[in-house]
């Protein structure tokens, strides 16, 4: 549960931080299916293999971190930010690769590399809660659960050391 919220907030900082221009419906009049072939890109790739939905966000996160959203975390080659040692661990480049192909057939030219690392990652942060999300509900409820237990057993402790407190 916890992994799952450090995420989110991870998403929205980043986001927050460097995701001044690309908002929701960005690309509606210039390629209007770029959002949905990102998200069922990630779908297919997540579905798949589930550990991908980390990996998507880290790598966003590490694109954003050294010099803004640019994706030349993508690019490989020696003495790319892609072979820093750093991101040696990244993963999930297969699934933006094949947004870029399925983008680029659709809209030549069109949806940025930044712009596709973005949405992914996004995407995957919310397939992942949207699959988890009756778990974090339960989970969220037994922990409440928990810290009314505690509590009582405090107050219990409390009335009994002023009890003794008093003899």
């Amino acid at each position: 549960m916890y992994s799952l919220v450090f995420l989110v907030l991870a998403l929205a900082i980043v986001n927050k931080v460097h995701g001044q221009g690309t908002r929701v419906g960005f690309y509606s009049s210039t390629c209007p299916r770029a959002e949905s072939i990102v998200k069922s890109t990630v779908t297919t790739h997540v579905n798949s293999d589930s550990t991908l939905a980390a990996g998507l966000l880290r790598m966003h996160f590490h694109d954003c971190f050294v010099q803004g959203c640019d994706a030349s975390v993508l690019i490989a080659g020696s003495g790319t930010e892609r072979t820093a040692f750093a991101n040696l661990g990244l993963r999930g480049f297969e699934v933006i690769d094949d947004a870029k192909k399925q983008l680029e057939a659709a809209c030549p030219g069109v949806v940025s590399c930044a712009d596709i690392l973005a949405l992914a990652a996004r995407d995957s942060v919310v397939l992942v809660i949207h699959q988890h999300s009756n778990s974090i509900h339960f989970e969220f409820i037994y922990v409440l659960q928990i810290i009314n237990i505690i509590a009582k057993l405090m107050s219990s402790i409390y009335i009994f050391v002023c009890i003794m407190s008093c003899l």
